[in-house]
């Protein structure tokens, strides 16, 4: 996406007020508010309607909830990326959101600057995670107990070359493309073709879930 192209978004939460602080706060930036659903079991025929680059998807709704309904949006062919919105309030949907294919989370409570910065990261198909978010997933795929995960986790991460290595390490980092590509010395069109490699090779839909595979090897020691 070139920095000339609108970014269309499409915002599910079954709060009225919410809705409208995002839209406002996305207007400055130049950044189209499509369309409102109020639950998750409408955003599949809204996301096949309005084509939108990002949904902001409320974690908690009444008939559908937000987890269930981004692993429906990444069934779709070319789904737009998926950034959590959440209280914070559960450790484990963050995580279970990030196995659906969230590409980021954002607390409701996010400065406007945060919200923008997000939507234009997942627009671009990088990730955003707050720290909140990012110290959630990594402590519970970190610590998790389970040697099966590690192993197989290890397994996918042993399909990369030592580039892809190196690229998707960085990316369990946090850093972003320009960075990735400034500390390996890379053009950024070149470790964006890392990334698709790497995506394909692991078997991950986003950089968040590259970020889970990584920390559930074991080749994260601090956050």
């Amino acid at each position: 996406m070139n920095s000339t192209t609108v970014i269309r978004v499409v915002i599910v939460d079954d709060d009225a007020l919410m809705p409208q602080l995002f839209a406002r706060i996305l207007a400055s930036a130049q950044i189209e508010v499509v369309h409102v659903a109020n639950d998750g079991d409408q955003v599949v025929d809204v996301v096949k309607e309005y084509r939108p680059d990002v949904v902001l998807m409320d974690l908690r709704m009444e008939r559908v909830d937000g987890i269930a309904a981004t692993r429906q949006v990444m069934q779709l062919s070319s789904p737009p990326g998926v950034i959590a919105l959440t209280s914070f309030d559960t450790d484990t949907a963050i995580v279970d959101a990030v196995e659906a294919g969230a590409a980021g989370f954002l607390a409701k409570t996010s400065g406007p600057e945060e919200i923008i910065e997000a939507v234009k990261h997942v627009a671009a198909g990088e990730g955003a995670l707050s720290p909140r978010a990012a110290r959630v997933v990594m402590e519970q795929m970190r610590s998790s107990s389970d040697l099966t995960l590690r192993k197989q986790c290890s397994d996918r991460l042993a399909r990369l070359s030592d580039r892809e290595r190196e690229v998707a390490l960085a990316i369990a980092a946090g850093r972003t493309n320009a960075e990735i590509a400034g500390e390996l010395y890379l053009a950024e069109t070149t470790v964006k073709t890392h990334i698709n490699a790497i995506l394909e090779k692991i078997k991950a839909d986003n950089r968040v879930q590259v970020a889970s595979i990584v920390a559930a090897a074991g080749l994260i020691t601090s956050l």
